[in-house]
């Protein structure tokens, strides 16, 4: 019986002396940071949720638990800022890029960010197959008709935009599949961010971000919209652009978090992503 009090003491020993996962120290720094968080949040947004959720996106994406911690709270503050979050709702994305977590605003980000000017009725967007039936016009009278085919709608090839304003104006804009590409390739998360898991949904987010220029939009919104595919190093920098320069920030390891510091921070609820 001894012996076995001994092993569990020994185990007991072990296990607080281990220092805290990376996980554990990103949660530690979120549950420091959410008084800021909260400051930065629109009135209708809940702290908790927002850092949970923010907790969970990073957990499962073993790359972004390998970025520097200044570089998250950086994503989860601008995600607080503009009032998105982050994850399968498709309003905003946390994605590594190097040692960096990137922000990104998503399709439902976009339109969110539009309606806040509150020069916009409604906007939208869809994406256009070879089966369907589709025209468009530019000029002095601006034309467009789409009727989505029944049933094969065959391959993918653009995706149009459409904004109605308040005052019974509308603007639309049309971009082909080879223009969506070429926009693609010039982000350089391409290859493992929302490009490859929710293609179509960021195809919409690009035409419409090419139709903010003609928007009725305030200049505090389009500043908003410029925080697309921006890293910011640390809390006290502002937002840079991944196209800029190299960005260098200080790497925070797990062995900088005392294990006493770190809180009990359930996973988020699969509902709450």
């Amino acid at each position: 019986m001894s012996d076995l009090k001994e092993k569990l003491e020994k185990r007991a020993n072990e296990t607080e002396a281990a220092p805290p996962s990376p996980a554990q120290t990103i949660a530690a720094y979120l549950k420091r940071m959410e008084p800021e968080i909260a400051r930065a949040l629109p009135k209708h947004m809940d702290v908790e949720r927002l850092t949970r959720i923010a907790l969970t996106t990073i957990r499962t994406n073993p790359r972004l638990l390998e970025c520097t911690v200044p570089s998250l709270l950086g994503a989860v503050m601008q995600a607080a800022q503009l009032g998105l979050e982050p994850g399968l709702l498709g309003q905003c994305y946390i994605i590594p890029h190097g040692r960096e977590a990137t922000f990104i605003i998503g399709y439902k980000g976009m339109i969110d960010l539009a309606r806040r000017s509150g020069n916009i009725k409604s906007i939208y967007a869809h994406d256009v197959r070879e089966n369907d039936e589709f025209e468009y016009e530019y000029g002095l009278h601006p034309f467009l008709k789409h009727r989505p085919a029944m049933t094969d709608r065959g391959k993918f090839i653009g995706v149009y935009a459409v904004a109605h304003f308040n005052d019974g104006g509308y603007q639309f804009e049309f971009m082909p599949y080879e223009e969506i590409e070429r926009r693609k390739l010039r982000s350089r998360s391409y290859k493992n961010g929302p490009w490859v898991t929710d293609y179509e949904e960021m195809a919409k987010k690009t035409v419409i971000r090419h139709m903010f220029k003609y928007l009725p939009l305030s200049v505090e919104i389009m500043r908003s919209a410029a925080q697309d595919e921006t890293v910011r190093p640390d809390l006290t920098s502002d937002p840079v652009s991944i196209y800029e320069r190299p960005i260098e920030g200080k790497i925070i390891t797990a062995e900088d978090v005392q294990p006493e510091e770190i809180p009990n921070v359930p996973d988020a609820e699969q509902g709450d992503v």
